[in-house]
């Protein structure tokens, strides 16, 4: 679960705090036809609509209904997350050491979005100054839905690989 948890954040650019109030309730359909997460985010409180990628949507489908209630993910403490995460780290031999603090997951969905123009990571990632993101402009959830589109299709391999062994 945590390990999930983990790739999830990093495929949404999703904090902790933020996958563990996520319910049923976030799922919605946009008129581009695909499926996005509607959410404000706690540390922010800014608004941020996250398209889902095939990754997080079968996370999503693995967890369903094993919460008891309305929530995604039965995600347990931030401690033991990070606890787990150290682990599986060094299990794996990175040098860097995982958790869901120091924006870890957030840096490695800025990265996957290589490309992606500033201002669509920056409303994904639900910053609210510029020195966050350097750039911060408003734009149109079209212009999002079409930058999540190349992403989508830029990580079409790692996607289908990922989700073999989801």
């Amino acid at each position: 679960l945590v390990r999930d948890l983990f790739v999830f954040a990093a495929f949404t650019g999703l904090a902790y705090s933020d996958i563990k109030n996520l319910t049923k309730n976030n799922l919605q359909t946009f008129l581009d036809g695909h499926l996005w997460i509607i959410t404000r985010r706690q540390k922010t409180n800014v608004d941020s609509n996250i398209r889902l990628l095939d990754v997080p949507k079968r996370i999503i489908a693995k967890y369903e209904g094993k919460t008891g209630d309305d929530r995604l993910f039965a995600v347990p403490s931030n401690w033991s997350c990070n606890n787990i995460l150290k682990n599986i780290g060094k299990q794996c031999g990175f040098k860097i050491k995982l958790t869901f603090h120091g924006d870890v997951t957030l840096f490695n969905f800025a990265y996957m979005a290589k490309g992606m123009p500033i201002e669509t990571v920056s409303r994904i990632l639900g910053h609210t100054n510029i020195k966050t993101t350097q750039i911060y402009a408003k734009i149109t959830n079209e212009k999002e839905s079409r930058d999540m589109e190349l992403l989508s299709q830029k990580l079409a391999g790692l996607e289908k690989q990922l989700t073999a062994t989801i």
